[in-house]
């Protein structure tokens, strides 16, 4: 006699009378059948848990159909291709619009619930069909969330890289004052990406300008650390490559004693205490004559006296 051990394992063994396959068609067809019913239902349930509120009823309702067709396909084949370049196209959309990614996480697991509600109310008096059917829909829908949820993750710190990108930009510009003469003032605290940044700006700069002289003010700038410093003396040095002298101005008590502690090769380095002292050392350098107006007061005072 065969132990029932034995015979568990053959009933387990044994295949299904139904395919995976076969089972999935059905899923499928039932969710493309009930499609007009499960799609509003989704939307209704959208707008009762205040997602999307950035939306209007009526974009809600066409973005709800376009997931659910998605959401069905990649049921269907299995591949998520598709669903990710639509998740991208969604997500270039609506992030500029405020919608948070716990919205779009939200309205993917409302929509999971909403057909497998449906599975439910279809294999009720069958339950081990029941079982088996959501057996092979849970790991897809979970797999779809997932590929949403990160699809709108990545675009959003796309957008958010670029937005940093485009305000480091704007808050370190090189500017042209003169022929061959370029100013770098920087504000604020630098990390290391801005010190990259500010390397490769004014690099292109140089490069675009034929600048012969740059003036770097970091006035506004209200501490550096060795990294920063050291990043500073190899932008000067990238520059001397490309032919054109650096002079730093605007160097404050606090990061010249920071620089000598940390041990920054100084003599690589040209400064001059404030902007307008570096501007006209760079108008030397490029053969300016700097001449100084006299004040109606300094002529005066040096009118002879008239004599009687």
């Amino acid at each position: 006699m065969r132990s029932n051990e034995g015979r568990l394992q053959d009933s387990v063994e044994q295949p299904p009378s139904e395919s995976t396959s076969d089972l999935l068609k059905e899923l499928v067809a039932h969710l493309r059948e009930n499609r007009t019913q499960l799609r509003e239902d989704w939307a209704r349930r959208i707008t009762e848990s205040r997602l999307l509120t950035a939306m209007t009823r009526e974009e809600i309702f066409a973005e709800a159909t376009a997931v659910y067709d998605n959401y069905v396909t990649v049921l269907e084949t299995g591949s998520v291709e598709v669903l990710e370049a639509y998740a991208r196209d969604l997500s270039e959309r609506i992030i500029p619009r405020g919608v948070e990614v716990h919205e779009v996480l939200g309205i993917v697991l409302l929509l999971r619930d909403v057909l497998a509600r449906s599975l439910f109310v279809k294999y009720q008096s069958e339950p081990p069909l029941l079982s088996r059917a959501l057996d092979v829909y849970e790991p897809a829908a979970n797999r779809i969330a997932t590929t949403v949820a990160v699809g709108f993750v990545q675009e959003r710190e796309r957008i958010i890289r670029q937005q940093q990108e485009a305000i480091r930009e704007l808050s370190t510009p090189v500017l042209q004052v003169r022929e061959r003469l370029l100013i770098l003032p920087i504000i604020g605290v630098i990390d290391p990406q801005r010190a990259r940044q500010i390397t490769e700006q004014l690099l292109r700069g140089i490069r675009a300008n034929r600048a012969k002289v740059v003036v770097i003010d970091i006035t506004g700038v209200p501490t550096v650390d060795s990294a920063v410093a050291n990043r500073m003396v190899q932008t000067v040095d990238a520059s001397r490559l490309m032919g054109a002298t650096v002079i730093v101005t605007g160097l404050s008590p606090e990061i010249a004693q920071t620089l000598v502690t940390i041990g920054v090769d100084l003599s690589r380095m040209r400064t001059v205490g404030d902007l307008q002292g570096g501007i006209e050392e760079a108008e030397r350098l490029l053969g300016y004559k700097v001449i100084r107006e006299e004040t109606e007061e300094e002529s005066e005072e040096e009118e002879p006296e008239a004599t009687t």
